[in-house]
C-alpha cells in the first residue's frame, strides 16, 4: 500500500487540457505535488496542461513511474497496464469504468490478476481517485480542504460530497481513498493503512458491501486503539439473506443490525446520513472528548436553553443540575436576571460584555461537575451583525477553545460565517448550525468513550472452523436440532421421540440443508406407532405432543399442550397423525411453572459478517413486538448479559411489579452457548430456540430448529 501513500513518482495516462475531461483533473492534481515527486502526463500529441507537454506513451518518459493513473477508454487499459508493469509500475489508480461491459465479462479480475502476478497492486477500478493532505498527493476529481478526516468510500462521488460537507464543517480531509470496484485493494486494508497517518483523527467509511466482515471489525479496532475512531455509513444492506430465512430469527435480523453489531464488536459507529457523519467527525475529532454524559447547557435565550436541555436529554445526557456553590458563583457574574441552575441562561448579558460567554464556560469547566458544555444561541453571530464586535468575540472564541482543550465544548450558533466561528474550527471546537445535531454528536461521542464490555470475538482458530466443531451434518427436524443443541449445554425437558413412519422411507434424520413443512412420504404403522408411547413411560404429566417436521408448529397445528394423561396423549397423537400424516412425533414433559417469560435465542450465519446470535422476546408474537438484540458470535458472558439488559423487555425479567427476578444469568449462557455453536458449526445456517421459557430456577427450550448450508435455497412447502 506504501505506492498509494508517497509515491516517488506519478504517471497520469489520458491526460487532458479539456477542463470537463477527468484526464484535467487528475493531471492538474498530480502537478501540484510535482515539488515532491516527479509527475509524467501522457496525452495525445502536443496537448499541455498547465504549461507540462504531454508525451504520447509510458516508454517516452525520462523514468519509470511508481504510480500510474489509468484514465484512458476501456479498450486501452490491458495496454496500458501491460506497459507500465514492463517498466516497473507498483501501483495503478483505475479511473476507467465499465472494463467488463467492453472487453467481456471476467476482465477487471484478470487485470487484477496480472497486477497481483507482478507484485503490483491496484486501487478500482472505475473510482474516483486518491488524495492526501500530508504527502500532497491528488489523483481525483476536484478539490479537498486539507484537514483530519479520511474518507474511504465505495461510492466515488459520495466520498467527494462527504469532503465537501466536511469543508463546510471546518473539518477538512486528511486523506481520500476511491475504492471502485475493489477488484485488488480492499476496504479493509485502505482502512488499515490509515493507522499510522499522522493527519487522521477520524476515520469515515461509506460501504455498500463489506466483503470480508470479520476483517474489517479487526481493522475497526485496532484503529480505535491507535486513536482514530471509525464512523460507518452505508446503505439498507442486501435483504437476501432475510428474504432466504425460514426462522424468526433471519426474517427479524436486519442487514442494518448486523451492521451495528460489526461497529460495537470493533468500536465503531454506523450512522444514516452524511449530514450525521460530520457532525460525528466533529465531535471525535476534537481536543477533548466528552468523559461522560453529564452536559451543562449554556444559552444566551431561555428558549433556547429549554429546548437544548430537552434535546439533550432525550439523545441519553444528563443535564444535571448544578450545586449551590456554582450556582452562586455563576450568578455573581450575570445578571439578576440570569438562570444558573442548568441550563444557564444569560439573560442579555452577553449584550452588555461578550466575555461573560467565556467566563461562564470557564466557571464550568473548572467545577467538575459536568462532562461537557453545549453552548446555544447567538454566540458565533454577534461579528456578522455588527462588524466592531468581530475583535472581540473573536477573543472569547480563544478563551471558549482554551476550555475545549479540557473538556468537551459543543457550539450551536446563529451565526454564519463569521471571524469567531473560524476561530473555533480553527481550533477544532465543534461547530454546528442546529442544536438537535450539536447534542446527538456529543451524545455519540459520550457513548464511544464510555467504557464497554468484551467485544465479540471477530474470528475463530481455523483448525476450528474447518473441524466444524466435530460430529457430521445437522440431523432434520425438531429432534435433531434438541439433541444438537442439548450436546452443547442446552437445556430441554425430558422428551422422547415416537416414530409413526417406522419404515424409515422419509427421513433418514438427516437434515439435508432445510427442514421441510411438507407430509414424510412412507407406510403409516399406526398400531405401532402407539404402541411406543408406552403410556409416556418416564414422563410426567402434563405432555406436550410435537410433529417433529414442522417448523411453525402452531400455525400448523402441530403442536398440543397440557394433555393431562397416557390416555389422553394416544387420542391426541391419533388425531395429529391423521390429519398430519405419518412422521416422527415428540412428546415432552409441559413446562407448569409460573411466573415465566418467553424468550427467542438464535443465530444465523450473515455473507459479510459470519455467525450472529440474536436474542429477543419471543414465543408466537415476536415478530409483532420485533424486540431483538443481534451480535457478532460468538459472544462472552458478560456480552450476552448486556444484550439481555438492552432488550425492551428485560424489566419482565428483572422482577416486574413485584414479581420475583428470573434466571437471567442461565439465560445469557443460553445465548453463549447458541453463540459457540454457530461459531464452531460452519455446517449451520441457521438456529433457533423459541421459545426459551425463562422461570425463577432456570431456563428450559421448548422449542427449536436448526438449517444446514448444505442446500440453502430450499423452501418450506
Amino acid at each position: 500500500m506504501e505506492v498509494f501513500r508517497d509515491p516517488r513518482s506519478v504517471a497520469v495516462v489520458g491526460a487532458s487540457a479539456d477542463r470537463a475531461k477527468w484526464g484535467y483533473w487528475l493531471a492538474r492534481g498530480a502537478l501540484a505535488g510535482a515539488h515532491r515527486r516527479d509527475v509524467h502526463l501522457v496525452g495525445r500529441p502536443g496537448a499541455v496542461v498547465e504549461g507540462v507537454p504531454c508525451l504520447p506513451s509510458l516508454r517516452d518518459l525520462p523514468r519509470p513511474p511508481e504510480l500510474v493513473a489509468l484514465c484512458v477508454p476501456p479498450h486501452a487499459v490491458p495496454e496500458v497496464v501491460d506497459e507500465a508493469l514492463d517498466l516497473g509500475a507498483r501501483g495503478f489508480v483505475g479511473i476507467t469504468a465499465g472494463l467488463d461491459q467492453a472487453l467481456g465479462e471476467g476482465t477487471e479480475r484478470r487485470l487484477a490478476g496480472r497486477i497481483a502476478a507482478a507484485g503490483a497492486r491496484l486501487l478500482g477500478p472505475n473510482c474516483l481517485g486518491l488524495y492526501d493532505a500530508v504527502t500532497e498527493l491528488e489523483l481525483a476529481w476536484g478539490a479537498f480542504s486539507p484537514g483530519g478526516l479520511a474518507i474511504v468510500s465505495q461510492s466515488g462521488q459520495l466520498g467527494l460530497a462527504l469532503g465537501t460537507l466536511a469543508a463546510e464543517a471546518g473539518l477538512g480531509v486528511s486523506r481520500f481513498v476511491s475504492l471502485g470496484n475493489q477488484a485488488d485493494v480492499t476496504a479493509a486494508e485502505a482502512l488499515a493503512d490509515l493507522a499510522g497517518h499522522t493527519r487522521t483523527r477520524v476515520v469515515a467509511l461509506y460501504a455498500e458491501d463489506f466483503g470480508d466482515g470479520r476483517a474489517l471489525v479487526e481493522t475497526f479496532s485496532a484503529l480505535r486503539t491507535a486513536g482514530k475512531p471509525v464512523i460507518v455509513l452505508t446503505v439498507g444492506g442486501s435483504e437476501a439473506s432475510r428474504v432466504a430465512a425460514r426462522s424468526h430469527t433471519g426474517s427479524l435480523t436486519s442487514a442494518a443490525e448486523v451492521v451495528d453489531a460489526a461497529c460495537r464488536a470493533g468500536g465503531a459507529i454506523r450512522v444514516a446520513s452524511p449530514g450525521r457523519l460530520v457532525d460525528l467527525a466533529q465531535a471525535l475529532a476534537a481536543p477533548a472528548p466528552p468523559r461522560g454524559r453529564r452536559v451543562a447547557v449554556v444559552s444566551d435565550g431561555g428558549g433556547q436553553g429549554a429546548l437544548g436541555a430537552d434535546v439533550a436529554e432525550a439523545e441519553g445526557l444528563r443535564v444535571v443540575p448544578f450545586s449551590e456553590g456554582l450556582a452562586e458563583h455563576l450568578a455573581g457574574l450575570l445578571t439578576p436576571a440570569a438562570a444558573t441552575a442548568n441550563p444557564v441562561d444569560l439573560a442579555g448579558a452577553g449584550e452588555r460584555d461578550l466575555t461573560c460567554y467565556a467566563q461562564v464556560i470557564e466557571a464550568i469547566a473548572e467545577s467538575g461537575q459536568v462532562d461537557a458544555v453545549l453552548l446555544t444561541g447567538y454566540f458565533g453571530a454577534w461579528g456578522g451583525d455588527n462588524p466592531a464586535l468581530d475583535g472581540p468575540e473573536v477573543e472569547v472564541a480563544g478563551r471558549i477553545a482554551a476550555v475545549a482543550r479540557r473538556i468537551a465544548v459543543h457550539v450551536d450558533t446563529m451565526g454564519r460565517g463569521t471571524e469567531a466561528l473560524a476561530a473555533l474550527r480553527e481550533e477544532r471546537v465543534p461547530v454546528y448550525p442546529r442544536v438537535d445535531g450539536a447534542a446527538w454528536a456529543l451524545a455519540q461521542a459520550a457513548a464511544l468513550g464510555a467504557p464497554r464490555g468484551t467485544p465479540a470475538a471477530p474470528g475463530l482458530p481455523p483448525e476450528r472452523v474447518e473441524a466444524g466443531g466435530g460430529g457430521g451434518a445437522p440431523g432434520r427436524g425438531y429432534w435433531a436440532a434438541r439433541e444438537l443443541l442439548a450436546a452443547y449445554g442446552a437445556p430441554f425437558p425430558p422428551g422422547r421421540l415416537i416414530d409413526s413412519d417406522p419404515n424409515g422411507d422419509a427421513d433418514d434424520g438427516r437434515m439435508g440443508g432445510a427442514c421441510t413443512d411438507a407430509r414424510p412420504r412412507g407406510h403409516t404403522d399406526r398400531d405401532r406407532a402407539v404402541a411406543t408411547l408406552g403410556g409416556a413411560d418416564g414422563l410426567r404429566a402434563p405432555y406436550v405432543l410435537k410433529a417433529d417436521w414442522l417448523e411453525h408448529k402452531s400455525e400448523a397445528g402441530g403442536v398440543v399442550v397440557g394433555i393431562p394423561d397416557a390416555e389422553a396423549l394416544r387420542r391426541a397423537h391419533e388425531e395429529m397423525a391423521g390429519r398430519l400424516g405419518p412422521g416422527r412425533y415428540v412428546v415432552e414433559e409441559m413446562d407448569t411453572r409460573e411466573h415465566v417469560v418467553e424468550i427467542l435465542v438464535g443465530g444465523r450465519r450473515d455473507p459479510a459478517f459470519g455467525p450472529v446470535v440474536v436474542v429477543g422476546f419471543g414465543g408466537t408474537e415476536v415478530e409483532l413486538w420485533r424486540d431483538t438484540v443481534t451480535e457478532l458470535a460468538p459472544v462472552t458472558t458478560e456480552t450476552a448479559l448486556d444484550m439481555l439488559r438492552s432488550l425492551r423487555c428485560h424489566p419482565l425479567l428483572a422482577g416486574w411489579r413485584g414479581r420475583p427476578p428470573l434466571a437471567v444469568e442461565p439465560l445469557a449462557e443460553l445465548v453463549v452457548t447458541v453463540s459457540r455453536l454457530l461459531a464452531e458449526r460452519p455446517d449451520v445456517a441457521e438456529i433457533e430456540i423459541n421459545p426459551v421459557r425463562v422461570g425463577t430456577g432456570g431456563v428450559l427450550a421448548v422449542d427449536a430448529l436448526i438449517t444446514s448450508r448444505d442446500r440453502p435455497g430450499e423452501r418450506p412447502e
